[in-house]
C-alpha cells in the first residue's frame, strides 16, 4: 500500500516538456527575447471570444489582465487590451488573447495553471474564457495519461492471463507471472514518484514504464516458471528444481535486463530532457523487474512448487491442452516441440535463399513509407481533439495572424534600431521578399513582398532595446515541413546588418532534428558495441553477434514504415482510434521505440541461439540443430511476444498520440521479430552460413561450466555443460 500511495503521487511532478535541446541557436534566441525585450514565454493563453473593441470586452480584458498579474506564480501578463499587440487579436476582431508567463520550472508552471485556470473559468460568467498553452496542455496531458493507464491495465491484464493460461494449462502457473507483473508495476510507479523529486520526468513516463515493466516482468516470470516445470517434471525435488532454475533461467533474466539496460543507455547521447528522463525511468524499471524475478519468484516457486505442475484442478479445456502437450513432450525427447514451427524451420533450411530473400524484401517494402518521414516536436494536437488545450490551440492557429507554428524570430544582438535604421529596413524587406514569407515586423515598421506596409507605430517599439533589436517573420500557412526547413536555412544564410540568430518554433524543430541526426551514429555505436560484446560473451562466437545486429535492425523496419503510414499520413486510423494527423512524426517516439525494440530483439535471438547451440554441441548436426531450436522455442517465443505486444499494444488505446505511436510501433516490432525474423530469417541465415556460426579464434571459444553437482550432470548433461540454455524466451 505504501508503494501504491507513492505511485499515486508521481503524476503531480510530471512534465509535458523536454522535447527540445538547450544551447541551440533557437534556444539562445528565446532566452534573449525574454531577457532583453520582455517577450513572454507564453506558458498559458486565455481565449476570450466576442467583439474585442466593445466597451464590455475592453473592461473584461483589462480586469482579467490585472487580476492574473497578482496571482502567485505568474511572472508577467500581456493582453491585447494592455499592449495592443496585433498577434493577440483575431484577424476578424471576434476574439483576443491574454498571454501569461509563469515562473518556475515546467512542473511548477503546470501546477500554477492547474490552480488558476479553473478559477478564471468559474469567476468569468459573461464570457466563456478558455485556456491553451504548454502549461495547460501539461495539466490535461497528465490527466489523460492517468485515464489511459487505467484503461490499458484493464485491457492488458486479462489478455495476459488468458495467454498464460493457454501457455501453461494451469491456473496456478499462469497467475505467478501475472503477480510478478503487478508487483513490478506497483514498484515502478512508486519509484517514478521518487524520481520526480530529484529530476524532470516526462508525463508519458508513467504509462510507458508501466507497460514496459508489466511486459518484462511477465515475460521473465514466464521464463522462470517454464524452466521450473521442466526441471520438476524430470524428477527433481522442488528445492532442487528452484536451484537449477535460478542458475539457468535466473542467469538469463539478468543477461536480458543488462541487454535492455545497455540499449536504453544510448538515449543519454541525445541532449533532450524527455529522452534522459525516459532512460532513467526505463533503467529503474528494468532493474526492479530483474530484482523481483530473481528474489520474489524463487520464494513463490518454493511455496507453490507442487501445485504449479499440477493441472488436475484445471478447467476441461486446459486439461485437454495439457494432455496434448504431454503427448508432444513424449515425442520430443522431453521437449514440447511445436509442429507448426518445426515445419516452418524445415522449409526455411531447405529453401534459405528463396524464403530468406522473400522475407527480407517484404520487411524492406514495409519500411518504404519511412523514406518520406517528416519529423516534428509534440504539441497540443497530440491530445484528444475534445480537450480544451487542443481545440483552443487550433482556433488560435486559424484565427490569429501570427501563430507560433508559423513565426520565425531573428535576433540581431549587435544592431541598434536607431543607428542602423536604414540597414535594418533593407534587411527586413529582403526577408519579406523571400519565398514563403508573408510579412516581417521590426522596430522600423512592417514589411511585405509588396514593400513597406506602413510607418512604425507604438507597437513596434517592443522590437528595440539599447544596442540590439529583433524581427518577427511570419510564414505562409501552406508550407509543409520540408519547405519550412528550407525557409529556416534561407533566413539563417541571408546577409544581415550584423550577427544574427534565428529562433521560433519552426527553427526549434529544425535544431532538434539536426542535433538528433548528428548523434545517431554515436547512439548506434553504443548500442551495437555493447550488444556485440554481450553476445560474444554469451555465445563465444564471432559471426552470431554480427548476424544478431543485422537481424535486429531488419526487424525494426516494419515498425518504422508503419509509424509513417499510419500516424504521419493518416491511413488505418479506425484501427487505432481517432487522432489528429499533423503531417509529421514526433522525432522522439521512433527513437524510444527503436531502442527498446532493439533490446528485446536481441533477447529473443539469444534464447533461440542458445537452444540451437546446445543441440549442435550435443549432436554435431548443424541443420537438424537449427530445426530443433526453432521447433523447441517457437511456441514459447510466440507466447512471450504476445505478452509483450499485449502490454505495449494496450497503449494504442490511449488518447495521446505519442503513446499510440510507441505502443503500436513496439507491439508490431515484437510480433514481426518473433515470427518473420525468428521463424524464417534466422534459420535461413544460419543454414547459409553453416558451421561458421560456431567459429571463434583459438583461446576465445572456450565454454563456461557451472558448478553443477556431478550427480546432476549425469541427469542433465546438456544443461550442466552448457548453461546458456535458459528454458523459455525472454523479451
Amino acid at each position: 500500500m505504501l508503494f501504491a500511495a507513492a505511485g499515486a503521487m508521481a503524476s503531480t511532478g510530471l512534465s509535458a516538456g523536454g522535447f527540445t535541446p538547450s544551447g541551440t541557436e533557437s534556444a539562445r534566441v528565446e532566452q534573449a527575447l525574454a531577457r532583453d525585450f520582455d517577450v513572454p514565454q507564453t506558458d498559458l493563453l486565455f481565449y476570450l471570444p466576442g467583439d474585442v473593441d466593445s466597451p464590455h470586452m475592453r473592461d473584461l480584458g483589462r480586469q482579467l489582465t490585472q487580476r492574473l498579474s497578482t496571482e502567485t506564480g505568474v511572472a508577467s501578463v500581456h493582453s491585447y487590451w494592455s499592449t495592443g499587440a496585433r498577434e493577440l487579436r483575431a484577424e476578424d476582431g471576434r476574439a483576443a488573447l491574454v498571454a501569461v508567463d509563469l515562473s518556475g520550472t515546467d512542473t511548477q508552471a503546470a501546477a500554477t495553471a492547474a490552480r488558476i485556470v479553473p478559477q478564471v473559468a468559474k469567476s468569468t460568467t459573461t464570457v466563456r474564457v478558455s485556456a491553451a498553452g504548454p502549461a495547460w496542455m501539461a495539466v490535461q496531458a497528465t490527466e489523460q495519461c492517468r485515464k489511459d493507464l487505467l484503461r490499458a491495465e484493464l485491457v492488458a491484464a486479462p489478455l495476459t492471463v488468458l495467454i498464460l493460461l493457454l501457455a501453461f494449462g494451469s491456473p496456478t502457473a499462469a497467475l505467478l507471472p501475472a503477480v510478478i507483473g503487478v508487483f513490478t508495476v506497483t514498484l515502478s510507479t512508486a519509484l517514478l514518484g521518487v524520481l520526480t523529486r530529484v529530476m524532470t520526468v516526462s508525463v508519458f513516463a508513467t504509462n510507458i514504464t508501466a507497460a514496459l515493466g508489466f511486459g518484462l516482468a511477465v515475460d521473465y516470470a514466464l521464463l522462470v516458471v517454464t524452466r521450473f516445470r521442466e526441471e520438476h517434471a524430470q524428477g527433481a525435488t522442488v528445492a532442487a528444481a528452484v536451484s537449477r532454475t535460478m542458475r539457468t533461467a535466473g542467469r538469463s533474466v539478468l543477461f536480458s535486463a543488462l541487454t535492455v539496460a545497455l540499449a536504453l543507455c544510448a538515449l543519454f547521447v541525445f541532449p533532450l530532457p524527455f529522452l534522459h528522463s525516459m532512460a532513467w525511468a526505463g533503467l529503474s524499471v528494468v532493474a526492479l523487474t530483474a530484482l523481483a524475478t530473481v528474489t520474489v519468484m524463487p520464494a513463490l516457486l518454493t511455496l507453490l512448487g507442487e501445485r504449479i505442475g499440477n493441472a488436475g484442478s484445471s478447467p476441461p479445456v486446459l486439461e485437454r491442452l495439457r494432455l496434448r502437450r504431454t503427448t508432444d513432450t513424449a515425442q520430443g525427447r522431453g521437449r514440447a516441440d511445436s509442429p507448426t514451427w518445426r515445419a516452418v524451420a524445415e522449409a526455411s533450411t531447405k529453401h534459405p535463399l528463396l524464403l530468406g530473400g522473400t522475407c527480407t524484401l517484404v520487411l524492406l517494402a514495409l519500411a518504404v513509407p519511412f523514406a518520406h518521414v517528416q519529423f516534428g516536436i509534440p504539441d497540443a494536437r497530440d491530445l484528444p481533439a475534445q480537450l480544451e488545450s487542443h481545440s483552443i490551440g487550433e482556433r488560435v492557429r486559424k484565427e490569429f495572424p501570427a501563430p507560433r507554428e508559423r513565426t520565425l524570430t531573428v535576433w540581431l544582438p549587435a544592431t541598434d534600431a536607431q543607428t542602423h535604421r536604414l540597414e535594418l529596413s533593407r534587411y527586413a524587406q529582403r526577408l519579406a521578399d523571400t519565398a514563403g514569407v508573408s510579412g516581417v515586423e521590426t522596430a522600423t515598421g512592417s514589411f511585405t513582398s509588396r514593400g513597406p506596409a506602413g510607418a512604425p507605430t507604438a507597437r513596434h517599439r517592443r522590437f528595440a532595446a539599447p544596442g540590439t533589436t529583433w524581427l518577427a517573420v511570419t510564414t505562409h500557412a501552406s508550407l509543409d515541413n520540408g519547405a519550412m526547413d528550407d525557409l529556416v536555412r534561407q533566413v539563417r544564410e541571408a546577409p544581415a546588418p550584423g550577427p544574427h540568430l534565428v529562433g521560433g518554433l519552426p527553427a526549434q524543430r529544425v535544431d532538434t532534428v539536426h542535433i538528433i541526426g548528428g548523434r545517431l551514429t554515436a547512439a548506434a555505436a553504443i548500442a551495437g558495441a555493447s550488444t556485440l560484446i554481450l553476445l560474444f560473451l554469451f555465445t563465444r562466437s564471432i559471426l552470431i553477434p554480427l548476424k544478431a545486429l543485422l537481424l535486429a535492425a531488419l526487424s525494426l523496419t516494419a515498425s518504422l514504415g508503419a509509424m509513417v503510414y499510419v500516424f504521419q499520413e493518416g491511413h488505418l486510423k479506425t484501427l487505432l482510434g481517432d487522432f489528429t494527423v499533423t503531417g509529421q512524426l514526433d522525432v522522439t517516439m521512433p527513437l524510444l521505440t527503436i531502442v527498446i525494440a532493439f533490446g528485446l530483439s536481441v533477447d529473443y535471438e539469444v534464447f533461440l541461439l542458445s537452444r540451437i547451440k546446445e543441440e549442435y554441441l550435443r549432436t554435431g548436426a548443424h541443420t537438424s540443430s537449427v530445426v530443433f531450436g526453432i521447433a523447441r522455442t517457437g511456441r514459447l517465443v510466440t507466447a512471450a511476444a504476445l505478452i509483450v505486444a499485449t502490454a505495449m499494444g494496450a497503449l494504442a488505446t490511449s488518447g495521446v498520440t505519442p503513446l499510440k505511436i510507441f505502443g503500436s510501433g513496439l507491439a508490431l516490432a515484437v510480433l514481426v521479430d518473433a515470427t518473420l525474423v525468428r521463424g524464417i530469417l534466422v534459420p535461413c541465415l544460419m543454414q547459409l552460413t553453416g558451421k561458421a556460426n560456431w567459429w571463434a579464434p583459438a583461446g576465445l571459444s572456450r565454454h563456461h561450466h557451472t558448478d553443477t553437482h556431478p550427480d546432476e550432470s549425469m541427469k542433465h548433461p546438456v544443461s550442466a555443460q552448457h548453461p546458456i540454455e535458459t528454458g523459455t524466451p525472454t523479451p
